[in-house]
Formats: C-alpha cells, structure tokens, sequence
C-alpha cells in the first residue's frame, strides 16, 4: 500500500464486521400449503462516492468492503492509474456511514479536470451512441493488455468449479454474484461478493489495486455473464485472462479482441466456449 496515504486510510471498525444478510420472515408455499419460515435476504444499499469533495456517483451495493470498492471504481473510470495518484481514502463522517471520499494529489487532479466535471465518462452510453463507439472510445482510453502466460484450461475450469468455495454470502443468500483473482499459479490472490456484478469486480480488484499487487493477477473468474463494462474494468486493470459462468455480449467479445484479452466462459455441456484469445490457454 502506498505509504504516503496509508495513514489516512479509514476503515471499519475493528470486529464490526458486516454479514451484508439480514433474516425475513416470509411465508413458504410448497405446492400443497404455506408456512412461515426465516431466510436470509441480501443487503443492498446506496454507497455516495464523492471525489475531491464533490458528489461523483451513487452506487446500489451489498454493504462491506467499501474502501477497496471505491478504489476500484475509481481505477476503472480513470480517475486513478496508481495508488500514488490517492491523496486520501475513507468514510464520511465515521465508518458507520455510506459514504466514501477521495482526495486526489494535485498532479493527478490537472490531469483528469475534465472526467471529474463528467465529460467523456465513457462507461455511460445513451441511445444515440452505438456498440462500435463504443469499443472505439473504450480502445482509446485502455491499453491493450500483455500477452502474459499461457494457463491451462483444466485448471482454469478448476478455478470456476470451485468458485463457490470463495462466496460465504452466497451460502447464505443465493443471491450474490462473485469475482475472484489468480495468478498465474493459480494460486487465490483475492475474491469479492456484491448484490451486483459490478461492484464485485470493483472491490476485488481494489484489494489489489490498494495492496500494490494487480500486475500478479493473471485470471479472473466471474460468477455472471461478461458484459462489456466487466471488460472494461478488466482491461483497466491489465488482466489478461476472463472467465465467465455465462456468455458475454457480442459488445464485449469485440472490445477484448481489442484490448488483446482472452474471453471465454462455461460450455453448455462441458469445458469452454473461447471467444478470443485462445493463444493464452494451453489445451
């Protein structure tokens, strides 16, 4: 973690860990009659994120995991590159609230002046632009990926197989998505959960955003299909490698063609369906 802002870091409370479930009383029908039962229900709540003091974005997310959520949102829009570019990260007001500020060094903040006043915020599309704009513009903005290890399919399947091992709220809800990061042995370097695919993918990816350890993750497995926003927040953050569970859009096979990814997801019946990239994966 970069030392010259790890002092104002603000983070949860010690022990106050969030579940990000709470129980409800409902009543279970099961075909014949209904009963009143308890079941847990994800949480879902709106996290402010102010940039430089300023409201930025306003984001439905499962509670826990703030800071590294903000700090990947914020790699992914541009607003950072480094962990030098972050002057100061933490809670509003204590740690208890939902909000989340960023200070930028004042370097970085002449250099983005315009994504911060929302021009070119490139990850909101209206009706008027269409799908090849968009891989343009995003091309512009994202560097094309390393080449990078070639991985083997077997024990990337493996990754995916056991992906639930790494989603305790799922276990507790069905009702949460997942990302998780590997390097290139493999080896687990960090998974998230949310009520959103998004933000999963934004808070793994901060923890090693924050950690100073992104240029190890080699493989990411996602728990939804890959759209071409999780591309681009892939891409952002340099990995070569995405898994998904379901088919990405034709958006986003065409934007990894571009940034030089490897794109693939479970077969209906057994192995993978890879879109591009194959020269990555050994068989």
């Amino acid at each position: 973690m970069c030392a010259k802002w790890q002092t104002q870091l603000v983070s949860k409370k010690p022990g106050a860990a969030v579940k990000g479930y709470l129980k409800q009383a409902i009543i279970h029908w099961d075909g014949t009659a209904g009963r009143s039962v308890c079941r847990n229900i994800i949480a879902e709540e709106p996290l402010s994120i102010r940039i430089q003091g300023n409201p930025y974005s306003v984001i439905m997310r499962t509670p826990g995991d703030e800071i590294d959520h903000v700090a990947g949102f914020c790699l992914a829009e541009g607003i950072v590159d480094s962990p030098a570019d972050l002057n100061a990260i933490g809670f509003c007001d204590g740690a208890d609230t939902n909000v989340v500020t960023v200070t930028l060094t004042a370097s970085r903040r002449e250099k983005i002046a315009a994504t911060l006043d929302r021009r070119g915020y490139i990850s909101q599309t209206s009706c008027g632009i269409c799908g090849k704009e968009i891989v343009r513009d995003l091309q512009q903005a994202i560097s094309s990926v390393p080449n990078g290890p070639a991985l083997s399919t077997g024990r990337i399947l493996k990754c995916i197989d056991t992906l639930s091992d790494h989603q305790p709220l799922r276990r507790q809800t069905m009702a949460s998505h997942a990302a998780a990061l590997f390097n290139s042995d493999f080896d687990l370097l960090a998974a998230a959960e949310d009520v959103g695919r998004h933000n999963a993918l934004d808070k793994v990816i901060g923890k090693l955003f924050l950690a100073e350890r992104l240029a190890e993750a080699c493989l990411l497995v996602l728990s939804s299909r890959a759209s071409y926003e999780l591309v681009q927040k892939a891409g952002r953050a340099g990995i070569p490698i995405v898994l998904s569970v379901s088919r990405p859009t034709a958006i986003a096979v065409a934007l990894a063609e571009q940034l030089n990814m490897t794109l693939a997801c479970l077969s209906h019946d057994e192995g993978l369906y890879i879109f591009c990239g194959a020269e990555r994966l050994v068989f």
